[in-house]
């Protein structure tokens, strides 16, 4: 036989005496005591047995092994998603609206951000744009939230974030109690922009007749850390809750209490008028609202030939601001990682012309129109489309660019990972900045070529052909 396993197994079984001799031996064990040839020979009988079994063994270990199609077929799922090639746009593009949303009795929330776990991405596009944000550090998550008309986003508290907030849609009211137990509340409409430091408890009321639609940033790019009120009081042991607290009726009180079976994040409860008879939306005074609070429609507005600017963030030099943006612009700047807002308007052809912050990461989010965007960094120039809902992703030092492209103006919600004012330079900038002859021996141009370069007294950084 060609298995050499069965060769030494046939060899061996050679040297096993005949039936009839083994037999002859026994009997004469009877007559006489045992000679040393007899023990010679039963030994010898005991290791060729064993031999013999050890053989057929591995000769059938061998067999089996050698048998291709014995082998379990291997189950697709084991083969790890990022297999799969992935377009290099996606480390900077996040399709929003294909997300998964999180339903709740009082709204909905939809996530662009970094996930632990690769199985919560839906995609391995999503997957890439999480990826990107943390290996970049970008110290940025976004979501969106809607909340149905009287929905209540439940209090709540982030342990490893800030968060900035701008109202697309819609009219709440605000609460925040800060480390003082001092509480502030206000109202805001679309065009706002609400802000809460880390670890601070907060809740969003839509008090309007329509859905309120808010886009949020959070300055982390790690999983957001959350939680909320009714959580944290069902977790807490009943004769704690009711010590801590002191209801009439003491531990029976608290036992009234009943954990709804769905998450209550967002909440809006069916018997809501049997359970709300008076309830009261009243404003804080200005001193303390404005910590928490710009009238990002209402500040002042950066004309350029193409488009408008907007801006929430930190100035150094306040001179221009309002006694109330001064409060904002101030407390923003007493908080570790917060992060500056923009909107950004841009009409129809107008182009964000090429630029790239010194000391910022910048997300965007699409609130209205299309556009072309064109990222270029070491490795190359990525191009491509944006429309309603896709959110951007800018890394530090990435120089950019984006054109509309739709008839009607684009309007975007920027945000910037700097608590300190925003440090930004333009193409035409850096230009006409450096030396003619340098760009001469640069590009092997004469010289006086770069005198067709044109100076502008009005600033291009939105500009129309």
């Amino acid at each position: 036989m060609d298995n050499a396993a069965f060769e030494m197994h046939e060899g061996a079984t050679q040297n096993i005496p005949p039936v009839g001799k083994t037999n002859t031996i026994f009997r004469m064990e009877k007559k006489r005591p045992w000679s040393l040839m007899s023990i010679f020979l039963v030994c010898l009988l005991a290791c060729t047995v064993t031999t013999a079994v050890g053989v057929l063994i591995l000769s059938l270990v061998y067999i089996n092994n050698s048998q291709p199609h014995l082998e379990p077929k291997p189950q697709e799922t084991t083969i790890p998603i990022l297999q799969k090639d992935v377009d290099p746009k996606f480390q900077f593009l996040n399709h929003l609206p294909k997300s998964k949303v999180f339903e709740f009795s009082g709204g909905a929330i939809q996530w662009a951000r970094y996930r632990n776990n690769v199985k919560d991405y839906l995609s391995i596009e999503e997957e890439a744009f999480g990826s990107s944000l943390n290996s970049q550090r970008s110290q940025m998550t976004l979501g969106t939230l809607r909340i149905k008309s009287n929905g209540l986003r439940a209090p709540h508290w982030h342990f490893n974030a800030n968060e900035h907030g701008y109202l697309v849609q819609g009219t709440a009211w605000i609460g925040v109690v800060d480390d003082g137990r001092v509480v502030t509340t206000y109202n805001v409409t679309a065009g706002q922009v609400i802000f809460f430091p880390k670890n601070t408890l907060h809740w969003i009321k839509n008090v309007g007749h329509e859905d309120c639609f808010f886009l949020l940033f959070f300055s982390t790019h790690e999983e957001l850390q959350t939680l909320d009120l009714d959580d944290v009081f069902f977790s807490t042991a009943e004769d704690i809750a009711s010590r801590s607290l002191k209801p009439e009726g003491g531990v029976n009180f608290i036992r009234t209490f009943h954990k709804q079976k769905e998450d209550q994040g967002v909440n809006l409860p069916p018997n809501l008028a049997e359970l709300v008879m008076n309830a009261s939306y009243t404003q804080s005074p200005d001193s303390l609202v404005w910590r928490y609070f710009y009238d990002l429609k209402g500040s002042k507005e950066y004309r350029f030939p193409g488009g408008i600017i907007q801006l929430a963030q930190y100035w150094k030099n306040g001179s221009e601001l309002s006694n109330n943006e001064k409060i904002f612009s101030e407390f923003l700047n007493q908080h570790q990682n917060t992060l500056a807002l923009s909107t950004v308007r841009i009409y129809n052809n107008g182009l964000r012309q090429p630029h790239f912050h010194f000391n910022a990461n910048e997300m965007g989010y699409v609130i209205s129109g299309c556009a072309k965007v064109g990222i270029i960094n070491t490795q190359g120039t990525i191009e491509f489309d944006i429309h309603v809902g896709d959110v951007m992703f800018f890394p530090i030092g990435n120089q950019h660019y984006i054109k509309s492209a739709c008839d009607e103006d684009l309007l975007l919600l920027l945000a910037f990972s700097t608590g300190d004012q925003l440090q930004t330079l333009d193409m035409d900038d850096y230009f006409q900045a450096t030396a003619d002859h340098i760009l001469a021996q640069l590009f092997f141009k004469k010289q006086n070529e770069f005198k067709k370069i044109p100076k502008f007294t009005e600033d291009q950084a939105i500009n129309l052909p």
